[in-house]
């Protein structure tokens, strides 16, 4: 088939859109809330409005994104009603959008503004916000903030929700200038969703982003009685350097260890030490429930898929792992052995995590993550928080000279724990200290092949060895194909001795608190994946049960995985938080609606 483009004539395919045909020619058409990435193009924005000419057929300006192109046409990209149909639409859009742009938290970055700019707008003459002029954005101390002020009803997080993550926790409502994103259910506890900040991913403004906590995290800086321990998940130093306009993927942990010196940081620790004392205990608690034919056992370092389990899935809550997330793990034994060895009170403390993850916030609130009234995790940051906060203090880290870190007790880790970013990660790292536990002898091909791979769903059969001999396994990562698999396994069709989940597409490196990019989602993961394994293979140690201040930490203070202390300190329980179900959220949606009438 063939058509024309700007008097250009090119083949295609049949059901090809206008949009698709003129990107594999590079030729610009500008688009807002279209996203190939997720094969979104729903043509609500209109940006991408084009002339189309055919023989005995009156000129019609259509959305390229939606639009099939046929046989014969002649289009225009950039005629004078062309560009400035664009304009009004842009127009029109910003006249319904809170344009206060030096407080809203995509400033900088933001895929209005860039679209606004490609089409020309100089000038908006109306403003309409009876939509939102009595709207206050949501914020009930929950991880992600929904402004209904800075929607501009894309629908992408309805559509990454429902279509990438299975969860169909958002949904679009109301008429007009008055539509907005809901919550099914109506806050964020009874709702399906799981704060896995997917939905933020793909957001082109400032309508949904993480409760912002870096003024928290200031004041503590600021206050001399208070000793602040940072610490730093494994994905961030893979994926932070691109905010600061270094190469993705490229390792920037040193880095990062000198702006937090620079910040005024008391004590830097690494999330990946916490990952390896979760294998010690994990993998300990791994081989108990094999022997007593227990299975499956499922990961519990994730906290949006603990939430999706407790929320969608609540009796399958025995088959869990009791071990706490690196992250919590790390903050309870900064406050429990580490201020022991330095002399700090642990009410002094403020634990400070910077993660990639949205649902960590959530995490961090959990009443059971708490010892003595406080909690083992004071605040936690987004990668994209993070960076807010280094400028704010006029750190750039691309001219930042790397350090080390040098605290004796809980900064050194192994290999296995830096790959616990990545999907297959946790289950290669506790597969590798578990062969050791058995056979008495390292694993000798380090490298589990057969984990590593980026389906959404992928089992194998690993030989542990001795007394298990093979067993069988599966990996998962983002929630749709986890569903897919959590109820395979419960109606008894399919069976595993161990599973591990990330809610997340590609794993923790691109998590809901990662950088956001323009018109892309997920851009990076293989290159950062790339480099989390490349920090593996060349660490000294790779494996959990060989970090020394690992062992130091068990010969000082816990005495042995599994021991009563280090069930008390790393273990948890899970609650029933069972969330409402399609027809309770219909019953309460025509209750409202009656009540409005």
């Amino acid at each position: 088939m063939q058509a024309s483009i700007n008097g250009q004539s090119y083949q295609f395919k049949p059901g090809q859109t206008i949009l698709q045909v003129a990107r594999e020619h590079d030729i610009f058409i500008p688009t807002l809330c279209e996203l190939n990435d997720i094969d979104h193009a729903p043509g609500t924005c209109r940006v991408c409005l084009v002339e189309v000419q055919a023989d005995g057929v009156p000129t019609r300006y259509l959305t390229a994104c939606d639009t099939p192109l046929q046989e014969g046409w002649q289009v225009l990209t950039r005629s004078a009603k062309v560009q400035e149909m664009r304009r009004l639409q842009l127009e029109m859009t910003m006249a319904d959008h809170h344009q206060s742009c030096s407080t809203c938290k995509r400033n900088g970055n933001c895929e209005l503004l860039a679209v606004a700019n490609s089409v020309g707008l100089t000038e908006v003459r109306f403003h309409y916000t009876q939509g939102w002029e009595n709207d206050e954005p949501v914020d009930e101390g929950q991880a992600i903030i929904y402004d209904r002020s800075r929607c501009i009803r894309c629908q992408r997080c309805v559509a990454v929700c429902r279509n990438v993550q299975n969860i169909d926790s958002l949904e679009l409502a109301g008429w007009g200038s008055t539509a907005g994103i809901r919550l099914k259910g109506g806050s964020v506890e009874p709702s399906p969703c799981v704060t896995c900040g997917q939905c933020v991913m793909v957001c082109p403004t400032g309508a949904l982003s993480e409760r912002d906590q870096t003024q928290e995290v200031l004041d503590y800086l600021a206050d001399p009685a208070i000793t602040t321990v940072f610490q730093m998940a494994p994905a961030i130093r893979v994926g932070f350097g691109e905010e600061f306009g270094l190469p993705p993927g490229l390792n920037v942990e040193g880095q990062i260890i000198a702006a937090l010196r620079k910040l005024g940081a008391d004590i830097i620790l690494d999330t990946n030490f916490g990952a390896d004392v979760v294998i010690m205990e994990e993998g300990t608690e791994l081989l108990g429930r094999l022997r007593q034919k227990k299975s499956p056992t499922f990961t519990s370092c994730c906290p949006a898929w603990i939430t999706f389990i407790e929320k969608h899935y609540p009796d399958m809550r025995p088959m869990l792992s009791s071990t706490r997330s690196p992250q919590q793990t790390l903050g309870v034994i900064a406050k429990t052995y580490l201020a022991e060895r330095r002399g700090i009170e642990p009410a002094n403390m403020r634990v400070v995590s910077i993660m990639p993850c949205t649902a960590k916030k959530e995490e961090a609130r959990r009443p059971e993550l708490g010892h003595d009234g406080r909690p083992d995790v004071d605040v936690v940051l987004t990668m994209r928080e993070f960076a807010h906060l280094l400028r704010r203090e006029g750190i750039d880290l691309k001219h930042m000279e790397p350090s080390a870190y040098d605290d004796p007790y809980m900064s050194e880790y192994s290999g296995a724990g830096a790959i616990f970013a990545t999907t297959g990660g946790v289950m290669e790292a506790a597969l590798r200290t578990m062969y050791y536990v058995v056979n008495g002898k390292e694993l000798e091909h380090v490298e589990i092949g057969q984990l590593r791979g980026f389906e959404n769903v992928r089992t194998a059969h690993v030989n542990l060895g001795g007394e298990f001999g093979e067993i069988k396994v599966a990996m998962c990562h983002g929630l749709k194909g986890t569903r897919e698999l959590v109820e395979e396994i419960r109606a008894g069709r399919m069976d595993f001795d161990f599973v591990e989940v990330m809610a997340c597409p590609g794993g923790c490196v691109d998590g809901g608190g990662t950088l956001r990019s323009k018109k892309a989602y997920l851009p990076y993961a293989l290159k950062r994946r790339a480099t989390l394994y490349d920090i593996d293979r060349h660490t000294k140690a790779r494996q959990s049960h060989n970090n020394q201040q690992v062992q130091r930490l068990y010969a000082e203070f816990l005495g042995a995985p599994h021991s009563e202390k280090a069930h008390h300190l790393l273990h948890t329980s899970y609650r029933d938080r069972s969330c409402v179900r399609p027809a309770d959220i219909e019953a309460a949606w025509d209750e409202q609606a009656e009540e409005g009438k």
